[in-house]
């Protein structure tokens, strides 16, 4: 006894008693509604990269690279479950679990924006020294300037901050970064200033 390929009922026959389709109706189907919501997984994996920019994590490396594991092993997740249903093999676990994944970067685009826009708490200033500088061009423009940090178990801090920030400051410059505790927890970047 194996499942339909849509609608994972149980089926003893080539067509579904649910459902109505056959088997390779299903598999026509499936196919259909995993490019659709692929497309929905890579909307919100575009939309997360702005959404990231506006009230910066201080850990925004570590979340981009969270993000981008995440977006690799989906996809790959998404094209062995088409791999399996060309064969006509089981995939209902894994279409659940990959369906699961779909509203990841959409939750996460919005935690990160609720987390700075709602943030009330007064900012806290950090001392630090401006010992390196980062730009990468392109249509997201990612500028970082590499600061002593003030946490005890790091050695240096990449503080993403705009243009004209990364500008004005040059190695050796002593800076005052504010810092803002967000209401989930994540710390973000608020503003930094010359000492």
């Amino acid at each position: 006894m194996t499942r339909c390929l849509d609608c994972g009922a149980e089926r003893t026959s080539d067509q579904c008693s649910t459902c109505g389709l056959t088997s390779a109706a299903a598999e026509v189907m499936i196919r259909r509604r995993l490019v659709r919501r692929t497309a929905w997984f890579l909307l919100g994996a575009v939309a997360f990269l702005p959404a990231s920019q506006v009230f910066p994590p201080l850990e925004l490396d570590a979340i981009l690279i969270f993000v981008g594991v995440l977006f690799f092993l989906v996809l790959g997740l998404g094209a062995w479950i088409d791999r399996r249903a060309r064969g006509h093999a089981e995939i209902e676990l894994f279409k659940r679990i990959y369906f699961g994944f779909i509203p990841v970067p959409w939750l996460l685009a919005g935690l990160l924006f609720v987390n700075g826009k709602f943030d009330t708490t007064p900012p806290l200033r950090q001392e630090a020294t401006v010992v390196g500088k980062f730009s990468m061009p392109g249509v997201l423009r990612n500028n970082r300037l590499v600061v002593t940090s003030w946490r005890g178990d790091q050695r240096i801090e990449r503080l993403p901050v705009d243009r004209d920030d990364f500008n004005r400051f040059q190695r050796g410059d002593r800076i005052v970064v504010h810092l803002q505790e967000g209401i989930a927890g994540i710390p973000w970047v608020y503003a930094v200033y010359r000492r």
